[in-house]
């Protein structure tokens, strides 16, 4: 067995090769919503990478695809303290899916194209529209973002419906022969057919971890967690308006979020150059936080996700990892040897380092910490690794 291993992430990028870091972005959101809504003007608020703005459906035919930086003060603190030669942000990965029509479950519009595009994300931003503008037309002639909510769910349901009845083809001949892994299946499948047929999303169905893997290959598209984006005039930022509140109890029952935004301000804020002019432009509209970061912290909990760090001298970064996983794992988001070849980790408390404000303080303060493989990463740890290759 070779001598234990220690390096940085910068070097440990440099002699074990680029080419075999594991590729994780943590995040794959897609946003979806029907024509003229603020998809387009939320995407480009969200991303350097423009999709195209105009006032008729079908605009964006092309997924566009945004990296964007997860905000994080914790990066900007340990920045200033460690000074590395560079700072790398955990990101999410944006899609601006082209605009639903009714009917698009039956290859209305881009309908067929959308089901596809959406069926590749972790979790979708549903933008509703929820203000009046007679100069940009309504899809349906009139603003009802609880009819708009309801087009695009039942698009979704249609298409998972037609998933699980065709599974029920597939497996019904065994079932019926006697195999009780087989009847088992049928069984769960009919309860989702059943709540499919109701109008209700595959996400609300109480069923057990264990039943879910009845038609986890079928990667039902109204199972995927769902974010509401509330595009609201600038008017109603702050405190709503009567859309949103219509909005807010048709949601009421699904354990969704809700983010009330002007994509037409966040468009704004996004295009300004410098944090000084973003923050000045915050104030001026009395904004704690612009919505576009509120999107992406409510994205990252949605899917139960946290941010672990290391940091030295060559870089400080911030690694995406589920919530609950233990160091091995969340080593292996670094390198896939880091995971076979874990010894231990090295820990320390963000507090703490903000605390003593180098890693060598932390150590004589006592407050470093040795973990095993049975270690359960928290949100903010900053660690090292130390492994066999």
């Amino acid at each position: 067995m070779q001598p234990e291993k220690y390096f940085e992430s910068s070097l440990i990028w440099h002699n074990l090769g680029a080419e075999n870091f594991t590729s994780f972005m943590g995040l794959k959101c897609g946003i979806v919503g029907l024509p003229n809504v603020g998809k387009s003007t939320l995407f480009n608020a969200l991303s350097n990478a423009k999709a195209e703005a105009a006032n008729y459906p079908f605009c964006t035919i092309e997924p566009n695809v945004g990296v964007v930086a997860v905000p994080d003060e914790r990066l900007e603190i340990l920045e200033q303290l460690v000074k590395p030669q560079r700072v790398v942000p955990a990101v999410v990965e944006f899609v601006d899916i082209a605009g639903l029509v009714k009917g698009a479950s039956k290859g209305e519009g881009l309908g067929n194209q959308f089901l596809a595009n959406i069926r590749e994300v972790d979790a979708i931003a549903h933008v509703i529209r929820c203000f009046d503008d007679e100069n940009i037309v309504h899809v349906a002639g009139k603003v009802d973002p609880v009819a708009d909510k309801e087009i695009i769910d039942t698009e979704l349901q249609i298409k998972d419906l037609e998933s699980v009845e065709k599974k029920i083809q597939r497996i019904s001949k065994a079932a019926k022969s006697g195999a009780p892994e087989y009847k088992k299946q049928l069984e769960i499948l009919e309860k989702y057919k059943s709540h499919l047929e109701q109008g209700k999303n595959a996400r609300e169905l109480q069923v057990t971890e264990e039943e879910k893997e009845a038609v986890a290959d079928l990667f039902l598209l109204t199972e995927k967690p769902v974010i509401y984006v509330a595009n609201v005039e600038e008017a109603s930022m702050h405190t709503g308006n009567v859309y949103t509140e219509r909005l807010k109890q048709a949601i009421a029952n699904e354990n969704a979020e809700l983010i009330i935004l002007c994509a037409a301000i966040e468009a704004q804020i996004a295009a300004l150059e410098s944090q000084e002019d973003r923050q000045l432009f915050l104030e001026e509209y009395r904004l704690k936080d612009s919505g576009l970061n509120k999107l992406i912290r409510t994205a990252y909990k949605t899917l139960n996700l946290i941010t672990y760090f290391t940091a030295g001298e060559k870089e400080v970064r911030a690694w995406t990892i589920q919530k609950g996983w233990k160091a091995p794992q969340a080593a292996g988001v670094i390198h896939s040897d880091f995971e076979k070849g874990f010894i231990r980790a090295e820990v320390i408390k963000f507090n703490d380092y903000q605390t003593y404000k180098t890693e060598a303080a932390v150590r004589e303060a006592g407050k470093l910490a040795i973990e095993g493989k049975d270690y359960i990463v928290e949100d903010g740890d900053i660690m090292h690794f130390r492994f066999n290759v």
